[in-house]
């Protein structure tokens, strides 16, 4: 059994005794994120620094517990729901702007720091951090390089990784390491590239160098609304075809806007069976003649009214409308479950038809908002849990919703991650050689894999398997030996 109490009087020696809780209902709070999936929270531990973060991981090393690092619990995958009483490292006290170097284009922060707040930080040097979750307002950076996160913006400003040039990690055994550089290549390999999205199972991330980018001089926000979701799909296809790549598309349909204007007030229609929220932004001549283009496109699909913010107040307003989507819908029931596949753009409108059909043969409600940009869905099922059966037919419902746009060519994840609720799916998108590989590089991390256990990989990918394989096939070994 693990000394759980010689773990803590080790930890109260490094960290002191107020940084450790072990109280049983601050033990349950902690025991899942904002997904359906509630675990079992061990030890809880509060660093303030990298060097804590590390004392942490030496005593967790020595008393083989295993370690789920935590940053504000905002995923929606179950990535920072502890198992079998791990450890969790919550990192939420670590919230320093350590340096900001507009001249370089680069700031150094800790993991947790929120989204927001260093937007705002940066704001008066022109300059901003470009990923933007819908949960900027309470979502870390550190949970937000975990995932790879996204939000509307990174269209055309990429995802995470595209904003993330080092980071500082704690690895299982307590080393500290940094991966990638402030330079605009490292050598070697791109391990800051493995460990962006990594939810937890290489290390513990203690700091992150992000690239700044300059805030556009010019924006124009526009809300599309159509009679029919196929059209406004269908939309989304033909601005991109035109060679207009917007900050921000964003769909939403009926359930939601309703939602939605019920809670902001933001003035969005809802007789609308769908409506797209467009951001362009640049230069003052590039802006106008992207919307133009927009709305030429929109004109092929029947669009109904194209509403264009007529100042940043309003903007503001459509903005938040759309970022409170998944509070409002607390209107229409207490409880949601989504996942956030991804499928190809061209396929949107068939994807989101079979969507609907899949809700009405599972009597489920569901509501749609995502970047659709980006072809990243997340259907929202609103459901009451206290009521008997529900939650079997939603997880019925979602498990259908991933193999149809697993079908539709696409992904299971844009930007919430593989966690526990889709790890079972992975085997739908990789081969079991793929998974082993992915096995390999987690263990040349962690080789005794004690760093968030059990999620992404299902429990059949296993290093050795890879490895012997790979052998088997140079000569060195026979088939099917393990190693």
């Amino acid at each position: 059994m693990t000394d759980l109490v010689g773990a803590r009087r080790d930890l109260e020696a490094a960290l002191g005794p107020g940084a450790v809780v072990d109280d049983p209902l601050e033990r349950r709070l902690y025991a899942r994120d904002a997904s359906l999936v509630e675990g079992s929270a061990g030890l809880l531990v509060f660093p303030t620094s990298a060097e804590e973060v590390a004392a942490c991981m030496a005593v967790a090393r020595d008393h083989g517990l295993p370690v789920v690092p935590r940053g504000s619990g905002t995923g929606l995958a179950g990535g920072a729901t502890p198992l079998d009483d791990a450890m969790v490292i919550v990192t939420t006290k670590m919230r320093r702007i350590l340096e900001v170097r507009p001249e370089d284009r680069l700031a150094w922060v800790e993991p947790g720091v929120f989204n927001l707040d260093l937007a705002n930080h940066l704001a008066p040097t022109g300059f901003t951090y470009a990923p933007d979750p819908s949960s900027q307002q309470v979502s870390s950076i550190g949970g937000n390089v975990n995932t790879n996160a996204g939000g509307p913006h990174c269209l055309a400003y990429g995802v995470t990784s595209a904003h993330v040039l080092a980071l500082d990690v704690v690895l299982a055994d307590g080393t500290r390491v940094r991966v990638g550089a402030e330079g605009p290549a490292a050598p070697g390999y791109d391990l800051r590239g493995v460990v962006v999205g990594s939810e937890g199972t290489l290390g513990v991330v203690t700091a992150a160098c992000v690239r700044l980018t300059p805030i556009a001089p010019a924006v124009r926000t526009m809300l599309l609304d159509f009679a029919r979701v196929e059209d406004c799909a269908a939309t989304v296809s033909s601005i991109v075809a035109r060679g207009v790549v917007p900050a921000a598309l964003e769909m939403m349909d009926r359930g939601i806007v309703r939602a939605v204007e019920a809670f902001a007030h933001a003035g969005y229609p809802t007789d609308a069976a769908a409506v797209l929220l467009i951001e362009v932004d640049g230069l003052d001549a590039a802006v106008a003649a992207q919307a133009r283009e927009v709305e030429a496109a929109a004109r092929e699909h029947a669009v109904g009214t194209v509403r264009v913010a007529a100042d940043d107040d309003e903007r503001a307003l459509l903005w938040k409308g759309r970022k409170s989507a998944f509070g409002a819908i607390a209107r229409i029931a207490p409880h949601y479950h989504l996942h956030d596949c991804v499928v190809p753009r061209t396929k949107l409108t068939d994807v989101l038809v079979g969507v609907y059909a899949i809700a009405k043969q599972h009597e489920l409600i569901v509501t749609n908002v995502f970047h659709a940009g980006d072809g990243n869905l997340h259907p929202l099922f609103s459901f009451d849990l206290s009521v008997p059966g529900t939650l079997e037919r939603v997880l019925a419902a979602a498990d259908e919703v991933v193999r149809l746009c697993v079908d539709a060519g696409g992904a299971l994840s844009g930007e919430h991650g593989i966690g526990l609720e889709k790890r079972d799916f992975m085997p739908l998108v990789f081969t079991a050689e793929d998974l082993d590989a992915q096995a390999c590089l987690r263990a040349a991390f962690d080789p005794d894999g004690r760093m968030n256990p059990q999620k992404v990989l299902p429990a059949g990918a296993r290093c050795g398997d890879f490895a012997a394989a790979a052998l088997a096939r140079a000569g060195a070994l026979p088939e099917g030996t393990w190693i």
